[in-house]
């Protein structure tokens, strides 16, 4: 992040549930442990709204690698 500029909100909140998630993979990768289901079950209605936040944050995330900005980003230059 360049200073004096600060993310917006939906930004930090994407990059948090794009961490968690990769977290939680590297967990099932090496561990055999997956945190979602151990804190919310499997098949559960919780899990399946935390799962479907990780990959919509990791959609945007993606986005971002490919030039995409943040709304909230108007009349700023993305930094890559």
């Amino acid at each position: 992040m360049k200073e004096g500029k600060s993310c917006c909100v939906i930004c930090r909140i994407v990059g948090l549930l794009a961490a968690v998630g990769a977290v939680n993979w590297g967990l099932v990768a090496f561990l055999q442990k997956d945190l979602v289901v151990m804190a919310l079950g499997m098949g559960t209605t919780g899990a399946k709204v935390v799962y479907g936040l990780i990959a919509v944050s990791g959609l945007i995330s993606l986005a971002k690698v490919f030039g995409f900005c943040c709304p909230c980003a108007k009349g700023s230059s993305c930094s890559k």
